[in-house]
């Protein structure tokens, strides 16, 4: 499938599929967006020293970037990260990326080391940042007690609505520790059903710029 480069409204960039007409990332702003759902409303609510994030689609590496970003910032919290995708980027493409540029420049190295580094293997890349890419469809994901938080970024359900299943959610549900929290971008009514069906307590709110609402759902002790 075609893939091409775009800017978005905050100038940062990302990938763009015309054949659906879907983008790896919202063009309001991909950065803002990041951070918006998956920093401020899921990371930061994480309070454990070490943290385990389940990332359901590595793509472009933004969120892990701005997570490691992060974790340099709070170096008593230790971060196990991974990330699952399918159908990895070429690395080429995503050293068009400029996040880094944005962000924080002297972190380019760290950027391209997240999309250099071996599929299935884990790599430390600072002593508090761990990271394992997992190349798995979402399906077989079997997990149990594994994760902290998930950083639910899959693609949008106009284009791959199975994705955002009930069964999705409930190896979601079954990969969280209790306690664990699942947040995206996304606010759907039929989406929010299928996590209340999965076991999840769910929240609306506020969402990124372009999007008024996003979900957060929680499993339960």
């Amino acid at each position: 499938m075609k893939r091409e480069i775009i800017q978005t409204l905050d100038g940062s960039t990302t990938i763009h599929l015309p054949e659906w007409n879907e983008s790896y990332h919202s063009k309001h702003g991909a950065i803002q967006e990041a951070y918006h759902v998956f920093i401020k409303n899921g990371l930061f609510l994480k309070k454990e020293k070490t943290i385990a994030i389940l990332e359901i689609g590595f793509g472009t590496g933004l969120n892990a970037f701005i997570t490691y970003l992060e974790t340099q910032k709070h170096t008593n919290q230790k971060v196990n990260y991974t990330g699952i995708e399918a159908y990895p980027i070429a690395l080429a493409e995503a050293l068009q990326m400029n996040y880094a540029k944005l962000i924080d420049e002297k972190q380019n190295p760290i950027f391209e080391l997240l999309h250099q580094t071996s599929w299935d293997d884990k790599h430390s890349i600072s002593p508090n940042f761990n990271l394992t890419k997992r190349k798995q469809y979402f399906q077989d994901i079997n997990d149990i007690n594994a994760f902290d938080l998930i950083y639910f970024d899959a693609f949008g359900f106009g284009v791959q609505p199975e994705l955002w299943s009930e069964a999705i959610f409930k190896l979601m549900y079954t990969a969280l520790k209790d306690n664990g929290v699942l947040v995206t971008y996304a606010c759907r009514t039929s989406i929010k059903n299928a996590m209340l069906s999965a076991g999840f307590s769910v929240e609306k709110l506020p969402g990124a710029p372009g999007k008024r609402e996003m979900l957060r759902a929680s499993k339960g002790v």
